[in-house]
């Protein structure tokens, strides 16, 4: 899920549970509107992925994994904070009983109710 700076949904991509976030990433990121940072937490640490928010005009802040020799110099750690607006809309999101529970059996059911559960969020503003 993409979110705009006032943690608004703009853009959200269904994705199976067996595989990686990061594989849906760029078609994610294709789907959403420009903006000058692209915040995500660590499991999106790509090297690919960074040129491609590079390559739209865009500055990643994305931690680097322990692991990736570059290391987190760079790194603006106070905006990254922001991140949490979309942990809280996921928590939001799960208020609605037939998401938490996933009664939509199939995939375009399911994703309807997503979309109508980022309209009420919206519906506010």
């Amino acid at each position: 899920m993409a979110e705009d700076s006032y943690g608004l949904p703009v853009h959200f991509e269904r994705s199976t549970g067996q595989f990686s976030d990061i594989s849906r990433a760029a078609s994610l990121l294709e789907g959403t509107p420009f903006s000058e940072y692209v915040i995500a937490d660590k499991g999106y640490d790509s090297q690919a992925l960074r040129e491609a928010i590079e390559g739209r005009g865009a500055q990643p802040v994305i931690p680097r994994r322990k692991h990736n020799t570059r290391g987190n110099d760079g790194m603006d750690w106070c905006l990254h904070k922001y991140l949490h607006l979309v942990e809280n809309r996921f928590a939001r999101i799960k208020h609605f009983r037939a998401i938490a529970t996933r009664w939509g059996k199939l995939a375009r059911n399911f994703a309807s109710m997503l979309a109508l559960a980022f309209v009420m969020v919206w519906l506010p503003m």
